[in-house]
């Protein structure tokens, strides 16, 4: 039998090729920010040398907001609150607004993307505040409730013209999930996408370990996140979401008006809960849930969560001496780096 013989030449190209085969391109983390959605974004993630993402994200979170943004004149969901005929939904609104329908029904009602109306007239929304009495209030609730509007064959009808959407609650979440996918899509498995405190962390930092995410004080006018820290948590392939009433508010006449609007009642709330912070498998399902907890209350939240092992929450709260309580589920303390900083 004859042995083959290879040329020099052709060991050459052989040896290139098993390089290439096996070759790995060097990698970095490339930490960017921006302002996006009336709030700041942190991005932290590992990708090859040379490739810069930071445009291609600006406009994917542009075109999020010219859907679900009510302080964008042109976006869908405005041109859904103000009637206008014809409007075609995305897969952004649709998205939203069927996970939206799921969670008010496993709520009870507590997260409700009609809430517009209510979060208008109190202040807190893109229209000015009105001078509200119960009246008012009696009158916007029939306004309020999913029953009032549905999503039939890629169109939303409703039952009056006055119902409006207020997605507040849950898009920033889902614009976080976006980012994610994107990146995924890129081939990055290891990064952090915060944008206004919501987060989703995947992979490992550039020390090699999990995310450290810390969870705020709900103290009033604590506006620098990251400054007062009530607890830092350790996560990956997690997302995580916190709600509280310490930041968004106004007092009126010597009375504090918080954001968080009860849909039965039609008023802020006012219960012992400070701040929730959830986590959960996607940051859609952690913002929503974060925000119905704000509205159920300390003891409506920590049954929903004995009957829900899937969410896993910590709650801040006040006892009746006006001390700070928590409560975390298991799949918190499992990830509790440090508490009571």
């Amino acid at each position: 039998m004859k042995r083959r013989q290879f040329t020099p030449i052709a060991l050459i190209f052989i040896l290139a090729f098993a390089l290439l085969l096996f070759y790995e391109p060097p990698t970095e983390y490339k930490e960017i920010a921006g302002y996006v959605q009336g709030t700041t974004y942190h991005i932290s993630y590992q990708d090859r040398p040379g490739r810069n993402l930071q445009p291609r994200i600006e406009q994917l979170l542009h075109r999020f907001d010219m859907s679900l943004s009510t302080y964008e004149p042109e976006s869908i969901i405005s041109k859904v609150n103000n009637n206008e005929e014809n409007v075609r939904l995305d897969k952004y609104f649709k998205t939203v607004f069927n996970r939206s329908e799921e969670i008010y029904h496993l709520t009870s009602g507590a997260f409700d993307i009609t809430i517009a109306p209510l979060v208008n007239a109190w202040g807190f929304g893109p229209e000015a505040a009105l001078q509200i009495d119960s009246a008012i209030v009696d009158s916007l609730k029939t306004m309020v409730g999913m029953h009032n509007i549905t999503l039939i064959s890629g169109k939303i009808a409703k039952k009056h013209p006055e119902v409006k959407l207020d997605v507040n609650g849950i898009a920033q979440g889902y614009s976080v999930d976006i980012v994610a996918e994107f990146l995924e899509r890129k081939g990055i498995t290891n990064y952090l996408v915060e944008i206004g405190g919501e987060i989703i962390a995947k992979g490992v930092n550039k020390e090699g370990n999990a995310w450290r995410i810390g969870i705020d004080k709900p103290v009033d006018d604590n506006f620098l996140p990251g400054k007062n820290l009530q607890a830092i948590l350790s996560i990956s392939n997690k997302a995580l979401a916190t709600s509280g009433n310490y930041r968004k508010y106004y007092e009126k006449d010597g009375q504090k008006y918080v954001h968080s609007i009860n849909p039965e009642s039609g008023y802020p709330v006012k219960n012992r809960l400070l701040s929730t912070t959830v986590l959960a498998r996607d940051c859609m399902t952690a913002d929503a849930f974060a925000t119905a907890f704000m509205v159920m209350g300390v003891e409506k939240s920590i049954m929903f969560l004995s009957n829900h092992k899937e969410i896993d929450a910590y709650l801040i709260y006040s006892d009746k001496d006006g001390n700070y309580v928590t409560f975390m589920t298991p799949g918190i303390k499992d990830n509790l780096v440090s508490v009571g900083l």
